[in-house]
Parts: C-alpha cells; structure tokens; sequence
C-alpha cells in the first residue's frame, strides 16, 4: 500500500534511519564529509543518497535490466505523485523532492546513466564520457545544491561540475577492477591514440605505460573541472561549505594518489593514507572559511538540459541558517579534523574486518 508523504523534510525518524544506513555502508567519503553538513541539509542529503543507491543496487543485481529499469520508473513516477512506495527510501526521498522542488528530470537523467551501465554502454571520446557522468554523478550533484537550497544556476552549474570530476576520479581509480568486471568506460579514441586496441585490453587486461598516460590524461580532466567546481564551492550556504569542501578535496587527493602510484590502477587501488587525510580535512575548513568572487566559466554542454530544467524549479524554503548552535558544534578546527580523522579509521577498520571475515569464511 503506498505510504503518502508529510510535510516534513523527512518521512519519520524510521526512515531517516534507514537512509543514514545506506550511505554509512556506502560510500565512506561522502558519509564523513555529510556529517558536517547542517542537520537540514545533512537528513535531506542521506535520502537522496539513499534513493540513487537503491536504484545502483537494483541494476547491479539484477538479472532482468529492462524490467529492473521499468520498475524503478515506475517507483519515480510514484515518488513524484506523491505516493510512494511503501518504503523508507522512496517515502524519504519523495518528501526531500517535493520539499525542495527538485525537477524530475535529475533523477530521470540517473535513472538513463544507470541504463547505460546496465547494458555495458562504451564511451568513444571525453563529450561521450562526461555525458554519463552527467547522468550518474552530475545529477547528484545538482541535487545536492537544490537540498542546500541554492537557486543560482552557476552554482548548481558548478555542482554539476564537481559530480563529473569525482565520477572521473572513480573511473581513473577502478579501471582494473571495472574490466574484471567486463566493464570499460575509458575513452576508446583515446585508447587508440596510445596504441591500446580497447577490445584486446579488456580481454587481457593490464598496466602498461600507453594505458598510463590515459590514466593521466583522464586525472587532468578530472582537475579542470574540479577546479572549475571551487567558485561554485565558495558561494555556497556558509555551514554547507566544510563538508563539500572535504567531499571535494578528499576526491581529488584519490587522483593524487593514483599518480603517485605510477597511475597503476590495474593491479592496485588507491587509496589515500590517513595521516594525508587530515591535512586535507584541514585544509577544507579553511578553505570553506574564503568566500571568493564568482568566476565567468562556461557551462559543460553535457550537462545543458539538467541546468535547463533548473531554471524552472521555484525556490523551496529558505536556505539552513549558519545559526550559532551549528558553529558551536565544533569550536575547533582542531577537533572537527580529529574526530573526522577517526572517523575515516574506524570505518576503514571495519572494512578491512569485514574483509577478513570473508576471506575466513
């Protein structure tokens, strides 16, 4: 029976739950980062992690991609009728969407990416490339500063700007791990221009130094863009900026450490040292403490029809308030990257943990 949504920003204290589940077994950085953000933003953050990994989880374990896909449109439909699903991440994010007015067309766009992956879509140059990182990472982006309530199309622009260079980052990261898994989504002109044939590889795959200096190729776009991302970055919501600002430069330093490794992505993962990450949590909350001058950067055409749809989106309630109870969270910059600092080490001992278990069992 579908559970029709509140008021609230959130369906109940049950769902909020449920979806602080989902991004804490999800993605580790972009968990500690949201615990930085404003409880408004912070709950509204989790359910629209919460809805896009369901529809992850539901592709990557299907069986039946067409009619995994036709159902998940279905449940959109439903979310953006206002009749969801009677479950927490459809009630949750159906009350986050409605509440701050976030255009259908953004989860469609993921939605489309998804079925991208699903049907193993190859990409033959950069356009081609940021265009399913538009959909699968873009989108989430956008929506992230329609939940911090911004309604300015450069930053959301900007927004879009960022989920494309961290998307980049993951594809640099994973290239071995994504060909063992079938998948190749590095630019096939350019694999050629280094005198890869992409067939051949993915059917052996293998570091070697032509797919290097893709590898590298691949981080320097990644970088443009996400130094495009910082204008955006420094106009957002004051108690917004440390999060996103970790969000940001925690990524980035994952493109760092797969250079240093030689840009071997193929027989190793990077992964960033915890001491580094601590001077890096350092470095965004002051970062997030600049506000700079807005910057003339063009949009990316790939992401044209998402900041279209953004024009129409009337603004939603008013923007979380820098309120002193927020500041007086964590007087000290010295104990907010302490305790993210622990933080990244407890979760990442737990997944080495859960790793020996497996390997145990």
């Amino acid at each position: 029976m579908p559970h029709r949504s509140n008021a609230s920003p959130l369906a109940s204290v049950a769902d909020a739950a449920a979806c602080r589940a989902s991004l804490r077994g999800g993605s580790k950085t972009f968990f500690a980062a949201s615990l930085t953000l404003p409880q408004a933003v912070r709950q509204p953050a989790a359910a629209l992690y919460a809805f896009c990994r369901m529809a992850d989880d539901a592709i990557d374990h299907g069986t039946n991609h067409g009619a995994t896909l036709r159902e998940l449109h279905r449940r959109l439909d439903l979310i953006y009728a206002g009749l969801p699903e009677d479950k927490p991440a459809d009630r949750a994010f159906a009350d986050c969407a409605r509440h701050f007015a976030i255009p259908k067309q953004y989860p469609l766009a993921l939605l489309e990416g998804f079925g991208w992956d699903a049907i193993g879509r190859r990409y033959e140059d950069l356009p081609a490339l940021r265009s399913y990182g538009v959909r699968v990472a873009g989108t989430v982006g956008a929506m992230m500063a329609m939940v911090m309530n911004v309604r300015d199309r450069d930053i959301v622009a900007r927004s879009c700007d960022l989920g494309v260079a961290m998307q980049l980052t993951n594809i640099a990261r994973d290239v071995g791990e994504d060909a063992r898994n079938g998948r190749l989504y590095l630019p096939l002109r350019w694999m050629r221009e280094a005198g890869l044939d992409p067939d051949a590889w993915l059917a052996r795959p293998e570091f070697s130094r032509p797919l290097a200096r893709v590898i590298e190729r691949l981080l320097a776009e990644a970088q443009v863009l996400y130094e495009r991302s910082d204008s955006g970055l420094a106009r957002l919501p004051q108690a917004c900026r440390p999060g996103m600002y970790a969000a940001r430069l925690l990524y980035a330093e994952i493109g760092h450490e797969v250079a240093r490794q030689g840009y071997d992505s193929v027989s190793q993962r990077a992964v960033v040292p915890r001491r580094r990450k601590g001077r890096i949590l350092a470095d965004a909350w002051m970062a997030a403490k600049r506000r700079s001058p807005a910057a003339a950067l063009d949009e990316m055409p790939e992401a044209a029809f998402l900041l279209d749809a953004f024009v129409s989106a009337p603004l939603a309630a008013p923007a979380p308030a820098d309120t002193a109870r927020e500041r007086a969270r964590w007087p000290r910059i010295e104990d907010r990257v302490a305790w993210l600092v622990n933080l990244f080490d407890r979760l990442e001992r737990r997944d080495r943990a859960a790793a020996e278990a497996v390997n145990l069992s």
